[in-house]
């Protein structure tokens, strides 16, 4: 699966882990976390991340 990447924090967001501080079980796609969605690590909205190289 896709990784993705805070371009402000360098937070990297694996869909095969998830987002335990969110609730956000593994095998969540990065399309599919919810709008509201932030950084875990600095806050940042879904719009500051982009696909790992």
């Amino acid at each position: 699966m896709q990784k993705y990447v805070c371009e402000v924090c360098g937070y990297v967001y694996d869909p095969a882990q998830g987002d335990s501080d969110s609730d956000i079980p593994a095998g969540t796609k990065f399309e599919d976390l919810p709008d509201d969605w932030t950084c875990p690590v600095c806050g940042a909205g879904k719009d500051s991340f982009v696909p790992e190289d």
